[in-house]
């Protein structure tokens, strides 16, 4: 059963294993900004390739240099509409300049194993706190001592770091300082459709954990998902302390069928 869960979050567009594009990178914030202000939504990934590749809209210097970019893109987030995650998202950032940083963050963790054993060192640093690079050096080397050398772990943590402040988690070039990101609406829409990929509902959509990664108090949290029911991104019912969730077209009937299995 384990396996099948984890098959259909594949398809959904979730990535598993082991290792992944923060090895030798950032989430690459700019670039995505710059690749989808020009690529229509709806495209396929060829078409992504193409951009970045062929017509290099990204100034790359040479095209092994835009062929190691792209292949970086396509593990951060997919750039094909036939993954959910994807669709979704590239949906969402259209509609919300504000909320694009955490948005890209969130698929970046979706897509990305290394990046994920990063989220709850960072997300238990209080806003004023200090984040060492040390410290998330040695939370790398935890699960698997031995299994990186210093120098890739130096990399590696500073690439971490790189996404979270990208995001508007962290601030600082070299000392690094724990802060408050700006959310929006559409970043809990977000949140809670990928706890709905993960099979949850209800109540449950509001306590996972990418509503955790979201600052705010459940009430606040509360008050984004009805403005994002009015904004009409989701439908949203709160009623005696009952909470429903849904998200009418985010997937085809395949999807939901995929996902009911």
């Amino acid at each position: 059963m384990a396996d099948d869960y984890e098959q259909a979050l594949i398809r959904f567009g979730y990535r598993c294993g082991r290792s992944g594009a923060h090895a030798s990178r950032t989430m690459m914030l700019a670039e995505l900004s710059t690749l989808l202000a020009n690529v229509p939504p709806g495209a396929a990934r060829c078409d992504y390739r193409r951009e970045v590749v062929d017509a290099n809209t990204l100034n790359k210097p040479t095209r092994k240099a835009r062929q190691l970019t792209f292949r970086h893109l396509v593990e951060l987030y997919g750039l094909d509409p036939s993954l959910a995650v994807f669709r979704i998202f590239r949906q969402l950032w259209n509609l919300d300049e504000q909320a694009r940083p955490v948005l890209a963050l969130m698929v970046a963790l979706v897509r990305d194993p290394l990046l994920r054993l990063s989220s709850d060192f960072m997300l238990a640093k209080h806003p004023g706190e200090s984040v060492q690079r040390a410290e998330l050096e040695a939370l790398l080397d935890t699960d698997d001592p031995d299994r990186f050398t210093l120098a890739s772990l130096r990399s590696f943590a500073q690439n971490i770091n790189g996404t979270w402040t990208q995001a508007g988690f962290l601030v600082g070039r070299v000392h690094k300082t724990r802060i408050v990101p700006c959310i929006t609406p559409t970043n809990v829409t977000f949140a809670l459709f990928l706890g709905y990929l993960e099979g949850l509902t209800g109540e449950r959509l509001f306590a996972s954990e990418w509503m955790n990664l979201l600052p705010g108090s459940p009430d606040e949290l509360v008050l984004h998902a009805n403005s994002a029911a009015n904004r009409g991104q989701i439908v949203f019912m709160n009623a005696g302390g009952v909470k429903e969730v849904r998200f009418p077209g985010y997937l085809s009937l395949a999807e939901e069928m995929l996902l009911h299995e």
